[in-house]
């Protein structure tokens, strides 16, 4: 088996899409139940899914660059790299927490194995949530 040198683990670092198959799944699933809101906009952090109107973002995160407690893990080649590297997604994803928090928005994080394993359930969580962010701000 071929060792991933720099110049590899860089090209694919690159070939990796900003917007997962899931994120657009989810995307789809909303806008289906009448949902209206913006994918990756240029927000602090840049949600997935952002309606600016009820001041809410959505982050959908997948369980290896956001190390989920239950099924992250850290590769064993190069694992200085990915500890550090990991290490500073969850750094990140913090800053931004308090950052929305602070700024006074509802933010919802959903696991990306939350989705995987009951999708329904999981987008019904999702409107709930956003629901609630209506309510919290004034809307019906």
């Amino acid at each position: 088996m071929e060792k991933n040198t720099s110049t590899k683990n860089t090209n694919h670092m690159k070939n990796i899409r900003s917007q997962s198959k899931l994120e657009n799944k989810v995307s789809k699933a909303l806008w289906q139940k009448g949902v209206r809101f913006r994918k990756n906009a240029k927000l602090f952090g840049t949600p997935d899914i952002s309606i600016s109107k009820y001041k809410t973002v959505i982050f959908i995160d997948s369980c290896f660059w956001h190390s989920c407690p239950v099924h992250g893990k850290i590769p064993k080649t190069n694992e200085d790299f990915w500890v550090k590297k990991l290490g500073r997604n969850m750094k990140r994803d913090l800053d931004v927490n308090r950052y929305y928090q602070e700024e006074g928005w509802c933010l919802l994080r959903i696991w990306e194995h939350e989705l995987n394993q009951d999708f329904d359930s999981a987008i019904d969580k999702i409107l709930d949530f956003i629901n609630v962010s209506k309510e919290k701000n004034g809307y019906q």
